[in-house]
């Protein structure tokens, strides 16, 4: 529809940064137009009432313009050639790895001269963990930062980040960083000027001059770390008033009612984008929209704040795709890949955070039940959108799929969760996990895993006592852990250390800046050393590393495994077992994972039950063809161990 005041604006920010008529220049214009109105509707719901609406409004344009003419030739190619693939992320070519590079070695300019590390491996997409400038002592990891354009000098200059941008283009791989949107440092520009008394930044957060409203707030707000930042409000004596932060006393939540915030914000992720980032890990995206009288998390106004950030990255940046970190429960997560008229146009990722801890549940229990209880929510995903698939990352493990899928298991929800939390902190018989419990909630005795992948699957205990047999089998639970996240569909994505098994780093101990936190035991310092055992056949290094280089090998083989939303759950004819199809036309991948240590026997009716039955699949794990059986004869599944049968005839 055609709007006469809006596409006056328009002109006139093409004039302003003499947008012309080169090819890249009209294909931003039609971006631009065919996104406009969207754009226009998505802020009017946010600002319409706001008195700095219109030149906000204004300004929002222009941003994208200048962001636009910022553009580097290289990547606006880059942005093409991923519109010609179309949901270039969706391809199984893509694996990757999270790390952090002060951990993993050292600075950006080291991490430059790894690539053929990466690349031995297979991974081909990097996630590097918060870089930007964050105050020693109080930076949450990087979380808490002081500003959102200059990297912190423990690591390197933007210029260094820059040079190992472009060496990974050369290379073929993708770079993804994060943009913390709902807070900042208190040491941040913003902030500082606020705490001055400046009222213009005062507005950018939630402050107050009395405790009438933080009370209100606080009336249905949950604490995120009761531990360690009980409450969401902090009192700030330099301007006598308080101010909203929920995740830590020096995180001060930004108020995105204010469109002065958005704008801000806005030319911060265009300049992401424009360093070559191709994915962007939009941090806590549940908690960006705050209202009294609520719990201020998953708020409808996020999601449309979401979208807003998303139309605006198409225009401007249409090679980035958006990754929303909202560690939520199964129904509320797909809200964040879109509903309504914008299903599969809010973020293009999220972390498949339900799967990654019902995996655990199976590991520890044996049972895949409640697995395959909670699958009628994630199935939900809508085509286009895809799934961040993992074992382990830098964050803690969370128990957060509902009650009523472990009941529809049989259990009982309170006992299993006691149970789980209990067997990965090494504080059940017979338990082979060496964990901690993180964030323990007094009052709920709510409470999360810290470990490595390696310590929860008990490789730590089973080196300890020196026994081998201990040893295989914790190694193929980290495999089968692995596969299952490899092979479902999705991203997946490593954590830097578990391709060779790195076990609990308690040195965060001796830190005062991270022994509070004990999610620092899962998040190593790399030993260059232990990695080299890698390249030595028969060391633990070099059994899971080539497993793994194994398994991403074959996803890149196997065009099924590409995520178009073709994903079966089969019949359980075993509980210990879980099992998938992945299917794209004729093209049919049996996956079967072993989460017992026992050899299990599977039906072979399960294979026979969706479409035309197989007669003959081919192991491309095990390296093993099968002629399927008749019905009561058994696919024979090792202790935690996996199979991958391609129908051959």
């Amino acid at each position: 529809m055609y709007d006469y005041l809006l596409h006056q604006k328009i002109k006139s920010a093409l004039l302003k940064f003499r947008v012309g008529k080169e090819e890249d220049d009209l294909s931003f214009y039609s971006r631009l137009i065919a996104n406009a109105s969207t754009i226009k509707s998505l802020y009017d719901e946010l600002y319409r009432q706001h008195p700095a609406a219109v030149p906000q409004f204004d300004l929002l344009i222009e941003t994208l313009t200048s962001a636009h003419k910022k553009r580097k030739p290289a990547l606006k190619k880059t942005d093409a050639i991923k519109a010609e693939k179309g949901n270039w992320f969706l391809s199984n070519e893509i694996t990757g790895m999270s790390l952090y590079v002060d951990q993993f070695c050292g600075n950006l300019t080291n991490l430059g001269e790894k690539l053929d590390y990466f690349d031995t491996l297979g991974v081909n997409f990097l996630h590097l963990m918060p870089l930007f400038e964050s105050p020693a002592g109080e930076s949450d990891g990087g979380y808490a930062v002081a500003d959102f354009r200059k990297i912190n000098p423990r690591f390197g200059t933007l210029d260094d980040l820059i040079v190992v941008q472009q060496k990974m283009s050369t290379a073929g791989m993708y770079l993804m960083t994060d943009i913390v949107l709902n807070h900042t440092s208190r040491l941040q520009e913003w902030a500082m000027k606020a705490k001055e008394g400046d009222k213009h930044y005062q507005d950018y957060f939630y402050m107050f001059d009395d405790r009438t409203m933080p009370d209100i707030f606080e009336q249905t707000m949950p604490d995120i770390f009761p531990e360690t930042a009980a409450g969401n409000f902090t009192y700030v004596p330099e301007c006598h008033k308080w101010v909203m932060t929920v995740f830590h006393n020096y995180q001060w939540d930004l108020n995105f009612s204010n469109p002065a915030v958005l704008v801000e914000m806005l030319d911060i992720v265009l300049f992401y984008a424009n360093l070559g980032v191709d994915v962007l890990r939009i941090d806590a995206p549940a908690f960006i929209w705050k209202e009294p009288g609520t719990t201020c998390q998953n708020l409808p106004k996020a999601h449309t704040l979401l979208r807003l950030l998303k139309q605006c990255v198409q225009v401007a940046s249409p090679g980035m795709a958006l990754l929303g970190e909202a560690i939520v429960a199964p129904k509320e997560i797909m809200q964040y890949f879109g509903t309504g008229n914008f299903v599969a146009k809010e973020c293009d990722f999220a972390y498949n955070a339900t799967q990654m801890a019902l995996q655990w549940d199976a590991l520890a229990t044996g049972d895949t039940r409640v697995m395959l209880a909670a699958q009628h929510e994630l199935l939900k995903k809508p085509y286009g959108t895809s799934w961040l698939t993992y074992t382990r990352c830098h964050d803690d493990i969370g128990l957060g799929y509902d009650d009523y899928m472990i009941q529809q298991a049989g259990f009982d929800p309170y006992q299993h969760r006691k149970f789980l939390k209990d067997f990965y902190s090494g504080n059940t018989p017979g338990s082979t996990a060496t964990g901690a419990l993180f964030s323990v909630n007094p009052k709920t005795q709510d409470a999360r895993i810290s470990g490595t992948l390696a310590s929860l699957c008990g490789l730590e205990k089973a080196i300890a006592n020196n026994n081998e047999n201990e040893i295989s089998t914790a190694i193929n639970r980290i495999i089968v852990m692995q596969a299952a996240s490899f092979f479902i569909g999705g991203l997946p994505m490593l954590f830097y250390g578990d391709e060779v098994g790195y076990t609990n780093d308690y040195s965060y101990l001796s830190n005062p800046a991270k022994s509070y936190d004990n999610r620092w035991m899962h998040r190593p310092i790399i030993d260059w050393d232990k990695n080299s055992k890698a390249e030595v056949e028969g060391t633990i290094e070099h059994r899971i590393f080539s497993a793994t280089q194994q398994m991403i090998s074959l996803r890149k083989k196997l065009p099924v495994l590409a995520d178009y939303s073709n994903l079966t759950w089969l019949s359980p004819y075993n509980i210990h077992v879980a099992g998938f199809l992945r299917q794209v036309e004729d093209n049919r991948l049996f996956c079967f994972f072993n989460f017992k240590n026992e050899v299990m026997y599977v039906d072979w009716q399960v294979v026979k039950e969706k479409g035309n039955p197989p007669v003959m699949l081919y192991d491309h794990w095990n390296k093993k063809d099968y002629i399927v059986g008749r019905d009561k004869e058994y696919l024979i599944v090792e202790p935690y161990s996996f199979c991958l049968l391609e129908a051959v005839k």
